[in-house]
C-alpha cells in the first residue's frame, strides 16, 4: 500500500529532488537540487542566487517538488510529489548537515551561505504531499509530514 510510510521511504532513498519553479511570466523551470529535510516537511537546499530557480522562487515563491527513483522500472511510479512555498533561508542548515553526514558529504557553514558567499541556503515549506495509486497514473494525498528522521 502506498501511504506516508511509503512516501518516507521514497524521500529517504534518493539524494535530489526537483523544483518546478516559474518565472514572473509564468515559463516553467525545472531543476534537480541535491537537499536535506526536516521532519519531511521543510526541505533545504544550497543554490546560487543568481540561477533560474533562484529567481524563479524570488518572482514566484510557490513551487512543486517531485522526487523519485530514477533507477525504477517505468511504471513502478516510485515518487512522492509536493506543493510548497519556498524562499531563501535562515535556518534548516542542521538538516542539510545531518542529510550530508549520512552521505558521507562535508559539513556547510554559516560562512557558506551567508555575507559574501555567492551560495545561499533556500528551504520549501510542504503544504500537500501525494504518491500515485499502484494501479495507474493518478495522485494519493498522503500526510507525510509527522515524524521527524
Amino acid at each position: 500500500m502506498r501511504d506516508a510510510a511509503f512516501a518516507r521511504e521514497v524521500i529517504d532513498g534518493e539524494r535530489f529532488m526537483t523544483l518546478a519553479t516559474a518565472d514572473e511570466d509564468g515559463r516553467p523551470w525545472a531543476s534537480p537540487v541535491w537537499f536535506g529535510h526536516d521532519g519531511y516537511r521543510e526541505f533545504v537546499w544550497v543554490s546560487h542566487q543568481e540561477v533560474q530557480h533562484s529567481r524563479n522562487i524570488e518572482a514566484r515563491p510557490d513551487i512543486a517538488i517531485v522526487i523519485f527513483d530514477s533507477k525504477q522500472t517505468p511504471g513502478d511510479g516510485r515518487a512522492v510529489y509536493m506543493a510548497a512555498t519556498a524562499g531563501r533561508s535562515e535556518h534548516g542548515l542542521d538538516a542539510f548537515n545531518r542529510r550530508g553526514r549520512e552521505q558521507g558529504l562535508r559539513e556547510w557553514t554559516e560562512a557558506d551561505v551567508s555575507g559574501d558567499a555567492r551560495l545561499r541556503l533556500y528551504c520549501a515549506t510542504v503544504t500537500e504531499w501525494s504518491v500515485l495509486r499502484e494501479d495507474r497514473d493518478i495522485r494519493i494525498p498522503v500526510d507525510v509530514g509527522a515524524p521527524t528522521p
